[in-house]
């Protein structure tokens, strides 16, 4: 059986987390992420497109979703 396309919207392409840099998908990144507290950046571009946070903690999540929603 083929694998699934994978579609990330994920732009940071030099990270090597990102799943076109190996065959795992998008797992390490998410477990990196729960590591430290943070959210995917795939997350803010999805939900907040146009803001672009310093860091990616729930509540950098939170205020950039609140910005977005303001506008």
């Amino acid at each position: 059986m083929d694998k699934p396309k994978l579609e990330c919207t994920c732009t940071d392409h030099a990270c090597p987390l990102h799943p076109t840099n190996h065959e795992y998908g998008c797992t390490p990144c998410v477990k990196k992420n729960q590591a430290r507290g943070e959210i995917p950046s795939c997350f803010f571009t999805l939900a907040a497109p146009d803001v672009h946070p310093d860091a990616y903690y729930f509540r950098d999540f939170a205020e950039a979703v609140t910005a977005q929603d303001k506008k």
